[in-house]
């Protein structure tokens, strides 16, 4: 039988070595927490310059390669708002998104960096391939016997942007009732996400897809360029499509002011520009700068360059950005 003094010590003993476990592991976590890879929600028709661009980047700092995580940009705020998940970096496809959904609780401010247009996009076997023109496409697109695709507007900006595009061409062919005969032949089960349309199109499903430019080519897809004054590409003719407007599913948990329940938003047409932000939460707030410091670098322009993304020159800012948005 041990004596009580010894028992005591003992016991004592594995007081102390119960604490400096529990001080040990906390260490651990932390420095495990530090090498976590950086998460990068992005647009889906930015993932694969962003894909390139990433993979560089973590090459050159010597750091783990970066989660990229691609959804439709609206779709991305809501896992913000909604799901509470905070990326280090997110990018997307219409700066809207960020004033709409996520500003000023979960970004401050951003960056415009980039534009795009939107495009038909098509191939060898769509039904009159040969006949589609910049002039006369409307009249081919309201034919029976054509199957156009589009993306769902609550979720993605190509989404909405492609009934804005209908309305401005209503407008600019003067020809009152276009959008909804445009609608009527794209109906709902020709709604679905962007890769699923590339596969219906390249199928021969689908015989015309309302794209961006970029991400048409990308996929080697032939396309079919539309007047300025409808593709959204032209900043000198913001207030044209400024006339016109879509209404979208808003938070279903409340604006991001914390106003209350926002059933739907209004997106008024824009020039098509993407942008980046940090957000406030950001997690490696460090690592996330000097990647956006190296997406703004001129090594970096240049991968987007090469994937075919439009880049401004000069940058934008929106709200309150931080030294990371000056290009070195």
């Amino acid at each position: 039988m041990r004596r009580p003094w010894i028992q005591l010590l003992t016991s004592l003993g594995l007081l102390l070595a119960g604490c400096g476990e529990a001080r040990g592991p906390s260490r651990e976590s932390s420095q495990a927490a530090s090498q976590e890879p950086l998460v990068v929600f992005t647009a889906v028709s930015l993932s694969r310059a962003m894909r390139a661009a990433l993979d560089t980047f973590a090459e050159r700092e010597g750091l783990a390669t970066p989660a990229q995580e691609v959804g439709g940009s609206v779709e991305l705020a809501r896992r913000v708002t909604e799901l509470g998940r905070t990326p280090d970096l997110i990018v997307v496809a219409d700066p809207e998104v960020f004033s709409n959904y996520l500003a000023p609780i979960h970004v401050e401010g951003w960056v415009l960096f980039a534009r795009n247009r939107l495009v038909l996009a098509y191939t060898d076997r769509s039904h009159h391939a040969d006949e589609i023109s910049a002039e006369r496409w409307y009249n081919l697109l309201t034919r029976d016997d054509v199957e156009i695709g589009r993306t769902d507007p609550d979720q993605v900006p190509i989404g909405y942007r492609t009934l804005l595009a209908w309305q401005l061409a209503e407008r600019h062919y003067a020809m009152p009732g276009l959008a909804s005969q445009l609608l009527a032949r794209s109906p709902l089960r020709n709604v679905r996400p962007e890769s699923e349309l590339v596969a219906l199109l390249q199928a021969g499903e689908l015989d015309y897809v309302w794209m961006y430019e970029s991400q048409a080519r990308a996929v080697g897809l032939r396309v079919l360029r539309l007047p300025s004054a409808i593709d959204l590409s032209d900043p000198a003719q913001a207030a044209q499509y400024a006339a016109v407007s879509v209404r979208i599913r808003g938070n279903s948990r409340g604006t991001a002011s914390g106003n209350g329940t926002v059933d739907s938003v209004t997106i008024t047409g824009a020039p098509i520009v993407y942008a980046l932000a940090i957000p406030r939460a950001a997690a490696h707030r460090a690592e996330s700068e000097k990647l956006a410091r190296f997406l703004f670098s001129a090594d970096g322009r240049a991968i987007l360059a090469r994937e075919g993304l439009d880049l401004l020159d000069p940058l934008r800012t929106v709200g309150t950005v931080g030294a990371w948005a000056t290009p070195p």
